[in-house]
């Protein structure tokens, strides 16, 4: 039987645990696994494009377990009151194929990118750090805020976006988080002027400049969430060719971050280097670091290790029939029949 977590249950497993600890705890996960980086079977994800949007699937395995992520990203669903981005994922035995989760992931994945941002950053922001500003108030902007927040003592954000509900939204729902300051700005120099980190979480699929040279500060940490296709990019490229840039894996970041307005051979550095010690996260004080984030399947895998982790722990999850289990292995056209229905003569599926 296979552990089925729906939307419903992984808001339960996150509200059981509450949601800056399970930030916190996922970040472990993913620090794990990247710390494991030469056991995974690493390759960018299939994406199939439209005009609308993209859908691509995003998998990885180590050897014992396989993973994948089918998500999307249909920037012009907002307008339709749908989401942007939604996923669902699926974590399998490598040496039987039988899937073993089949889980949401929409949730998950907002969880697993903050956390993901919010590890990065402890080695790349400079020492002392204690504002952020967040443009692109969206469905993650929270997560985002929550993670810093919680692993790095972000204690003021400014936020902006284009639409000033979102803000709103925003702020209220981070009232319940005392020593957490939102301040809503007016502007995107408003909201990066002073800021130690900057996160950029936008949706359009186009090629926009959020952020100019302009607006860069010595010492700023710039975490670049929203750029994930061919064909759209947040930062402008003065920014990425005077910064020290960070990715999760060099080839897929090629195709779809920011760094692909940039020429082939331009320097980047993988996190795991850092995450196992090789190289050092901020190398000087002033230095302008970025993460050229575009979230990678060995994330996904974390998420979905945690999740499974979590709601056995919890009991919450149910055992789906996702795989038959016919008597005869070798007779599944006998699961058409009503007789062995009837008589009780399918295995038991333990």
């Amino acid at each position: 039987m296979t552990l089925f977590i729906d939307v419903d249950q992984a808001a339960r497993l996150f509200t059981t645990v509450g949601i800056r600890q399970a930030i916190r705890e996922m970040a472990r996960y993913i620090e794990a696994d990247y710390l494991r980086w030469a056991e995974f079977d690493k390759s960018p994800r299939t994406a199939n494009h439209s005009p609308n949007g993209v859908i691509e699937l995003m998998p990885t395995d180590d050897g014992q377990q396989y993973a994948f992520k089918y998500v999307n990203g249909h920037p012009d669903n907002g307008q339709n009151d749908l989401l942007t981005v939604m996923a669902f994922g699926v974590l399998a035995d490598v040496h039987s194929g039988y899937p073993t989760l089949l889980s949401e992931l929409t949730l998950t994945t907002a969880v697993r990118t903050a956390a993901t941002s919010a590890l990065v950053a402890q080695s790349l922001a400079r020492p002392g750090a204690s504002s952020m500003a967040i443009i692109g108030n969206g469905a993650q902007s929270e997560f985002q805020a929550l993670a810093f927040h919680e692993m790095l003592g972000i204690d003021e954000i400014r936020v902006f976006d284009i639409d000033r509900a979102a803000s709103l939204k925003l702020k209220q729902n981070l009232a319940a988080f005392p020593g957490l300051r939102v301040i809503i700005a007016d502007s995107i120099q408003e909201a990066v002027k002073g800021a130690h980190i900057v996160t950029t979480v936008t949706a359009d699929k186009a090629y926009a400049t959020i952020l100019t040279p302009d607006m860069v500060e010595p010492g700023m940490h710039i975490n670049a969430v929203g750029g994930d296709c061919p064909g759209k990019t947040e930062l402008h490229a003065d920014i990425l060719r005077n910064a020290r840039v960070i990715v999760e894996f060099e080839p897929q970041t090629r195709i779809e971050g920011d760094i692909q307005q940039l020429e082939a051979d331009f320097p980047v550095t993988e996190f795991f280097r850092i995450a196992q010690g090789e190289v050092p996260g901020r190398e000087r004080t002033d230095q302008v670091t970025v993460f050229d984030s575009v979230g990678f399947a060995l994330e996904d895998f974390s998420s979905l290790r945690y999740l499974q982790d979590l709601a056995r722990q919890h009991s919450i999850g149910e055992r789906i029939h996702l795989v038959p289990t016919p008597a005869n292995i070798k007779n599944l056209y006998q699961l058409l029949d009503p007789q062995p229905l009837r008589a009780g003569h399918l295995r038991s599926a333990t």
